[in-house]
């Protein structure tokens, strides 16, 4: 029989395991499908048994891998001197620009969009759906197509030992999102329109990642209580989905990580604190309002503090996710966000800094920025300028130690957390600063 093999960096996404699901149905009796999360030796052997490798690729951060593109250039070379024409392609959110990758990776092609229908396409030979070099030249096989989401994941065995900001699995309930942030890449890849999965369907699958020894559960799928949404409906089928699965899996092993202000309430914040751990995670972003008009984040600081508020007043714990560095953000705007995070009193803060995903518009406006004028790359000569950061790192660091010190129970910073914290910023600076380089090298073709 032959061999397929999806590879997905250090974790199995869902994405990855729905690709692999779709193929073991299609091609049970053709391809054996394995699922791969560790790039080590027993991988490239794999890679070398396979007929087709699939790289399911979800951080531009992949395409920057060196120790992953002399991987292909291993399979490429042994594949070759085996007399075996062994496949690569590129699949997953790195799609939405393929330009990058087939100019700095050296594979077969990119499987375009939503993977339910062009990966089959392209194991089927056909290049609809696919982008790939001709002549030197990119050629791009965009398919229109949107499916159906009723495809039943791939569930590796060892799913129970995987380990995400604290759940085993990110399972998906919708695609698309209503909401226009300009550094998200969601809408653009999944569309604005909003397609849910059938609940009788969520829910089988979660007792099955059960059996399989997922403990933790954690919906995703952007913004959890657009799940079913409809415009001028009551939120019930969000409701019941965390009513649903709550049963199976138990309130303390399930969590909503991701949420939007503007489409929270007291009926969804009471569903949340009944029948999951009892956290909601915000994107505030920023404390001021000119940022998030730039943004496009349709909401402002007072909105903001509202569903916080809203939140507390049902006894549901808050986490607060905030961006600096975001091209023209002022040092006013910084503090205005300093000062948002002091009045929210938020039991949690996540910083990161601005990070410019290929074909988003937060990518254009950092490549209409000269390098100088960005805080990424502009040095830092405030009060942390003895750690050698840029403005976008001392910021990042700053508002994680502020965040700490404004929490309902403040925490202590000790040596060992700050070291923490700065040696974090300085890992982050460099990932963007690499992307922002990479993102200037394809400026043609991504503007």
């Amino acid at each position: 029989m032959r061999r397929i093999t999806i590879y997905s960096p250090n974790c199995y996404t869902y994405g990855a395991m729905t690709v692999g699901g779709v193929l073991k149905e299609k091609f049970k009796d053709r391809y054996d499908i394995k699922l791969v999360r560790h790039l080590d030796n027993n991988t490239l052997n794999l890679f070398l048994k396979s007929d087709i490798v699939i790289l399911s690729l979800y951080s531009t951060l992949h395409i920057l891998d060196n120790k992953l593109k002399e991987v292909i250039e291993f399979v490429r070379k042994q594949s070759k001197k085996r007399d075996k024409n062994i496949k690569i392609y590129v699949g997953g959110p790195v799609s939405a620009y393929p330009e990058v990758i087939l100019g700095e990776m050296k594979v077969d092609g990119v499987i375009l969009g939503e993977g339910e229908i062009s990966t089959p396409n392209v194991i089927e030979g056909d290049r609809e759906g696919l982008a790939y070099l001709e002549n030197g030249e990119v050629v791009i096989n965009e398919l229109k197509e949107k499916p159906e989401l009723i495809s039943k994941p791939l569930i590796p065995k060892d799913i129970g030992n995987q380990n995400i900001r604290g759940a085993n699995v990110y399972i998906e309930t919708h695609r698309g999102c209503l909401g226009n942030c300009t550094f998200c890449q969601v809408p653009r890849f999944f569309g604005r329109r909003i397609r849910s999965k059938p609940l009788e369907l969520v829910l089988e699958e979660v007792k099955e990642f059960k059996r399989k020894g997922a403990k933790r559960i954690a919906v995703s799928g952007g913004t959890g209580s657009l799940y079913n949404f409809k415009k001028d409906v009551n939120k019930s089928a969000f409701i019941e989905l965390l009513e649903g699965i709550g049963n199976i899996v138990g309130s303390k092993n399930l969590s909503v990580p991701d949420m939007r202000v503007d489409y929270v309430d007291e009926d969804i914040l009471d569903a949340i604190k009944r029948y999951t751990i009892g956290w909601v995670f915000y994107g505030i972003e920023s404390g001021s309002d000119r940022i998030l008009k730039s943004m496009r984040k349709g909401t402002n600081r007072e909105k903001n503090l509202y569903a916080i508020q809203l939140a507390k007043e049902n006894d549901v714990k808050v986490g607060g996710s905030f961006i600096v560095g975001y091209p023209g953000e002022r040092e006013i705007d910084y503090l205005l966000t300093k000062d948002f995070i002091v009045e929210a009193e938020l039991d949690d803060v996540f910083v990161s800094i601005a990070e410019p995903i290929p074909k988003t518009e937060l990518c254009n406006l950092v490549l209409k920025t000269p390098l100088e004028e960005n805080l990424t790359f502009k040095p830092h000569m405030g009060g942390y300028r003895r750690f050698n950061l840029t403005e976008s790192e001392a910021r990042c660091l700053d508002l994680m130690l502020h965040g700490e010190q404004w929490k309902p129970k403040p925490s202590v910073i000790t040596k060992k957390k700050f070291l923490l914290y700065l040696n974090e910023t300085k890992r982050q600076g460099e990932d963007i600063r690499n992307i922002t380089r990479l993102i200037f090298r394809y400026r043609n073709c991504l503007m």
